[in-house]
């Protein structure tokens, strides 16, 4: 199986400057965990609730005033649509995420849509390699 079958292309962005209160609301609306930071049409990271959480809860920070920039993890992680279910599985659980930005290929590099652990549980039929790489995930947690 590869990517394009699990992914979801129902991807959300903010701009850099959006407040962090704005982009929770966004995720609760859309029911997501993660939102993409871009900047004329450039990906400049990525926040899940996880960021929002660590770097802004408890850090009792304002999410009036924080912005998307200050919040987002910079190094955004990515696939190709073509690309294995299992190379991915093991790409997540290695990088320890659970959510990879799908792009279309290598030259062009196309955003397409993300894929989560999630997605790949409800569209591959190995559940057994879902469930490992949630648990090298959680381990490296």
């Amino acid at each position: 199986m590869i990517i394009r079958d699990a992914l979801n292309e129902n991807v959300q962005y903010v701009e850099p400057d959006t407040p962090i209160a704005e982009v929770a609301r966004l995720m609760k609306e859309h029911d997501c965990g993660a939102i993409l930071v871009a900047l004329d049409d450039r990906i400049e990271g990525i926040i899940t609730d996880r960021d929002i959480a660590l770097r802004c809860a408890a850090e009792s920070l304002d999410p009036v005033t924080m912005t998307a920039e200050e919040c987002q993890t910079p190094n955004v992680l990515y696939c190709y649509e073509e690309d294995d279910v299992e190379d991915i599985l093991q790409n997540m659980a290695s990088n320890a995420v659970r959510r990879l930005v799908v792009l279309n290929n290598n030259e062009e590099k196309r955003l397409i849509g993300m894929v989560s652990l999630g997605d790949l549980t409800k569209a591959y039929e190995n559940k057994d390699a879902c469930g490992t790489a949630l648990n090298e995930i959680c381990l490296a947690a």
